[in-house]
């Protein structure tokens, strides 16, 4: 029998389960293989997500392609089943085995790493955009579209006060991507966009508007959160106001203990932080509004269409896109931006935060228009939108 071995669906190992017979010559599943790509961004969990907002350029230059993405664990439960990834692989050495066997058309390496440069060395690759290791270890641009963001990791003057492009701006022009950044790519699947309908339901009783405060960051920049007295302040302050807000408390697993502090004797509901970065992204949708700090939950809350407050420390602001979707509060620290990951400053920039700035960027976000206007998952209205619209 000859077999349609071109067929995207066709594994050679077993039945791909589309067709009533075995594989045959005619079949209304058929999908000739497009181009082969493979995207490496191993870390960070928010930057990854941030990448996702790649896939629909790739897909619209490489229109029948199949993408598979290697990523260090655990964002590979991120991307896991995303409608548009034909794989996802870690960077485990069982994985990589599994990487060694494809040939790739066109390769695209976010991250400045040696790590990174090694797991492309182990593929066949024909192009590669972004960067690789020399043989001395050195980090470079592959191509002349990624000068511009390999030079400003090197130069703080440009990267901190010169720079005015986002970070997936110059991802897409290292990568000599074309068209319109219109958001993220991380989509509900059905079972979850049920879970967030049913969790926003939950929380939005009596019509409250639910607003999620995000609490945490990675241990990496510890400055990128607000202290515990800092969070309670504000919540007191959004309590006290006129508007019917519910104020959900957003986390991981390392949030947990400081949540229930930040919780104690405040009408706060407390979202679930030991299930998961699925669920996360979960409780997240299920809000309106999202505050937080330049963070995995920031990317999480942009990658599900939220209106989004975001405050900014030691990191660069300009660096983030909302996508028309929200507010940006800058710390009143002179020393930011600095990226430092530890600080003896007497005053920490998030003790810099102006509270009643945030308070009322909240109140602007939450107004009935701009929750409607929005492309928001709730919304005050009837649709529900698993993803950034494309179109």
């Amino acid at each position: 029998m000859n077999y349609r071995t071109d067929c995207t669906h066709f594994t050679g190992a077993k039945p791909c389960g589309l067709s009533k017979s075995d594989c045959p010559s005619i079949c209304s599943s058929y999908k000739k293989r497009g181009a082969q790509i493979l995207l490496i961004h191993l870390g960070a969990l928010g930057a990854v997500v941030r990448s996702t907002g790649l896939i629909p350029l790739i897909k619209q230059k490489f229109p029948d392609s199949e993408i598979t993405w290697v990523t260090d664990k655990p964002a590979h439960f991120l991307l896991n089943n995303h409608p548009d990834l034909k794989r996802v692989f870690t960077s485990d050495f069982q994985d990589l085995l599994k990487l060694s066997n494809f040939h790739f058309d066109h390769a695209f390496v976010v991250d400045k790493d040696l790590k990174a440069s090694g797991i492309l060395k182990m593929c066949l690759v024909k192009n590669v955009y972004g960067f690789l290791s020399d043989e001395s270890g050195v980090i470079r641009p592959l191509n002349s579209g990624a000068d511009k963001l390999w030079e400003l990791g090197l130069n703080d003057e440009k990267k901190f006060f010169i720079n005015q492009q986002t970070e997936l701006e110059l991802l897409a022009e290292s990568f000599e991507l074309k068209g319109q950044l219109k958001g993220y790519h991380l989509p509900l699947n059905k079972s979850e966009i049920d879970e967030a309908q049913s969790r926003h339901q939950m929380w939005s009783q009596n019509q409250k508007v639910v607003v999620g405060i995000n609490t945490g960051c990675a241990a990496v920049l510890p400055a990128k959160k607000l202290s515990v007295q800092n969070h309670r302040d504000l919540i007191k302050k959004l309590l006290r106001s006129e508007q019917n807000y519910q104020i959900v408390l957003l986390g991981g697993p390392e949030d947990t203990q400081r949540n229930s502090e930040i919780a104690e004797n405040l009408d706060v509901i407390q979202s679930p932080t030991e299930k998961g970065l699925r669920d996360g992204l979960i409780s997240v949708a299920a809000c309106d509004v999202v505050f937080t700090g330049d963070s995995l939950g920031m990317h999480m809350a942009i990658s599900q269409n939220k209106r989004v407050v975001a405050w900014f420390g030691p990191s660069c602001h300009q660096e983030i896109d909302l996508f028309g979707r929200g507010e940006k509060i800058l710390t009143q620290a002179s020393c930011s931006p600095c990226w430092k990951r530890s600080c003896q400053q007497p005053v920490m920039c998030y003790d810099l935060v102006d509270l009643q700035q945030v308070v009322e960027a909240i109140h602007r976000q939450t107004r009935s228009d701009q929750l409607h206007n929005s492309n928001s998952f709730f919304g005050r209205s009837t649709s529900f939108h698993t993803s950034v619209s494309l179109d």
